[in-house]
């Protein structure tokens, strides 16, 4: 079977062609230790069979971003799973320069390929004509003209992938100064040509050589006092030269005679003032859709759960089987599934954004402002998509391709204040701040604006501290090609919503399900007579009770002797500082399952069974007396903890499953649950012991 590598600069809709040639016959997976997305797909083309390989975007064969270096990676090693037979070097119309860069490249590393011009409608728009037999004369291979948008040429290009390149004429001469150097890298790294030594010693140490062939070229380099750097620059400006010269012979341009549409809107959507204004505005609809627009959709998700749990406790008989399946593992998945609207309508307007070109000028606005705190301007999207839920958030930082950046998005976007920490700060404010104006201004108001911008300087904090440790080998520039605006491929659009959301039903769900699953044995079992003989001891103690209340009174009394209720009696001593007793433990545990959940295990411990009703909860709280220090449990000083805790405690699994997907390292997932609990910890400590 033939492999076929789509290869191009970003922007160039090489994934648009991807996806129209496999549809939905890929696979998406990540290159294995990184968190770069791997896609491949198989297809069948007049009996020939094909895999399909799209390679992420670069910019040439010199890798500045971990994403370029999976490329170089690809490309060197011909043992490489994914190393191709023949390169299909995708160009965006209107910049052929940097596209025939690449495709040169390529060609004198002895991979054969052929020479995509993609946007060809845009190209037509911009009055650019292009002679295609005059260029595949000097490029010494087949060119094709497509046009992902209306799958104009696919047939040709499908066709042209069992063609078969000529030998490829070197247009780089290596300079006589280096010649000796190369020559010598060339003969004890036994290259079949002299660009490929050149190459290798234009890098320092490239990753798809083993110890003693670096050593070699390390040693080279020394003797011949080569500074890597330099070699890419003369050799990037030597091709150009040539290049420039092909460009003239192949490229007819007629004379703008007034603005374009890019031109126009570039005006207003990159002004200084405007700009902002309306990246602001763009970002608030977007925090707005998955805030609220997916509240009726996770309702009936919710709803829907909640019936088939109720159908099966029903049908099947009382006991743990029953317990299990209702109340672990269909809650468990429904835990899952409610998130996916969410994870839809974000990433449906993130892949409107980057189809239609407005991305780029996300990333251009945001850079200046993000880049001192160690993010990138696309870090924009998820830190802001993190008020509303963390989950698809965390998802977005996708679209960074610098992994520093990345990474440290990822990990600081939990610090902004979700939408299901609202109940927690909701009850916690009714109870210890009063319901009075300042200026005009209600004081509970005010309270909860400090905890969304407590959770704004944690992110940019938090991130700062990241950007002095976490190191990088690759230097973060801001290259930046502005694409013309464009409608949306819808084709495109929907591949990507539905990538996502299958990515995290499976990959997350399996974390989300297991955690479920333990969180909800330790609150249902326990061990002792106190544990199984509670019905008995609550009838002996609590005799007048009615039978709803009695209940209650059973569930909390279960709850403090089950698993779950030592564990929260056990870590006492840890939490008793931060002015808690074992019974916020008990809610500090299984609001790991996701933060909102503190509120409700507050009621079935304080005997209130499973009510919404804050006000009734706000009052039992408000009268419960802590154990430990025999004044109220919810005073300012605990007030202010709890909400300091879980203003920065990274109390909800599923987004725990989440990182541990998107940067497939467990390591990078604990160190963020320490980081941000110990910060958890430290603020609610230093709190209640100045506020006690």
């Amino acid at each position: 079977m033939k492999k076929i590598a789509l290869i191009g600069n970003p922007n160039v809709g090489k994934s648009s062609l991807f996806n129209i040639l496999t549809g939905l016959r890929q696979k998406v997976g990540n290159y294995p230790g990184m968190t770069v997305e791997k896609k491949s797909g198989i297809i069948v083309h007049k009996g020939k069979k094909y895999e399909i390989i799209d390679l992420p975007g670069t910019y040439g064969i010199y890798p500045n971003s971990i994403d370029e270096q999976v490329v170089s990676n690809v490309l060197n090693d011909k043992n490489h799973l994914q190393h191709p037979d023949l390169a299909a070097v995708v160009s965006d119309a209107t910049n052929l320069k940097r596209g025939i860069l690449l495709y040169q490249q390529i060609r004198e590393m002895g991979i054969p390929a052929i020479f995509v011009v993609n946007m060809i409608d845009e190209a037509e728009e911009q009055g650019i004509s292009i002679n295609v037999q005059e260029l595949e004369k000097e490029l010494n291979t087949k060119v094709l003209l497509t046009n992902a948008r209306n799958e104009e040429g696919i047939e040709q290009l499908k066709d042209a992938f069992s063609f078969q390149p000529n030998e490829f004429e070197a247009k780089f001469f290596i300079p006589k100064e280096y010649s000796a150097a190369v020559n010598l890298a060339k003969a004890d790294l036994n290259y079949e040509n002299s660009y490929k030594a050149w190459q290798s010693l234009s890098q320092i140490n490239p990753k798809y050589l083993n110890e003693r062939e670096t050593g070699i070229l390390e040693n080279i380099r020394k003797e011949f006092q080569i500074i890597p750097k330099r070699l890419q620059v003369k050799e990037i400006l030597n091709r150009y030269e040539q290049i420039d010269e092909i460009l003239s012979k192949v490229i007819f341009k007629k004379e703008a005679t007034k603005k374009s549409w890019t031109e126009k809107l570039d005006a207003i959507l990159i002004h200084p003032v405007l700009g902002y204004l309306i990246f602001f505005g763009v970002l608030i609809l977007i925090f707005q859709a998955i805030f609220a627009w997916s509240g009726p959709f996770m309702d009936l998700i919710d709803n829907a759960f909640s019936w088939l749990a109720g159908s099966v406790s029903s049908t099947l008989p009382e006991g743990p089987i029953n317990g299990l399946l209702t109340d672990g593992i269909i809650s468990g998945i429904g835990g899952i599934v409610i998130f996916v609207p969410q994870i839809v309508i974000l990433f449906l307007f993130i892949s409107i954004m980057e189809e239609s070109g407005y991305m780029s000028r996300v990333v251009y606005l945001m850079d200046r402002w993000l880049k001192p705190f160690g993010l990138s301007g696309k870090s924009a999207v998820p830190l802001m998509s993190g008020a509303a839920c963390a989950i698809p958030a965390v998802m977005s930082a996708r679209n960074i391709e610098n992994n520093k950046e990345r990474l440290i998005t990822i990990l600081v976007t939990p610090f902004m204040t979700c939408a299901a920490r609202l109940p927690i700060y909701v009850v916690i404010i009714g109870l210890i701040i009063p319901e009075t104006s300042f200026w005009g201004f209600n004081l509970q108001g005010i309270a909860l604006f400090a905890m969304y911008l407590l959770g704004i300087l944690g992110a940019l904090g938090s991130a700062w501290i990241l950007k002095k440790i976490i190191k990088t080998n690759f230097k973060s520039y801001l290259i930046l090609e502005m694409p013309t605006y464009k409608m949306p491929v819808w084709r495109n659009v929907l591949q990507t919503v539905w990538e996502k959301a299958t990515g995290f039903l499976i990959g997350a769900g399996k974390i989300i399900l297991a955690m479920s699953i333990i969180l909800w044995v330790l609150g249902t079992f326990g061990m002792g007579e106190k544990f199984n003989n509670a019905e008995e001891i609550i009838a002996k103690e609590k005799p007048n009770l009615t039978e709803e209340e009695f209940a209650n009174e059973v569930t909390a009394y279960k709850l403090e002797y089950s698993f779950l209720g030592h564990i929260g009696q056990v870590i006492e001593p840890v939490i008793k500082p931060l002015g808690y007793d074992w019974k916020m433990g008990i809610g500090l545990i299984s609001s790991f399952a996701a933060r909102e959940v503190f509120v409700g295990t507050m009621a079935t411990v304080y005997s209130m069974g499973d009510t919404e009703d804050e006000l009734s909860i706000r009052e039992r709280m408000r009268k419960e007396i802590n154990a430990n220090t025999g004044q109220p449990a919810y005073t300012v000083a605990s007030g202010v903890s709890l909400l300091l805790f879980y203003a920065f405690a990274m109390q909800c699994m599923a987004t725990i499953a989440i990182v541990r997907k998107e940067t497939g390292s467990w390591k990078w997932t604990l160190i963020q649950l320490v980081f941000m609990t110990g910060i958890a910890y430290i603020a609610a400590f230093i709190a209640y012991q100045f506020l006690k």
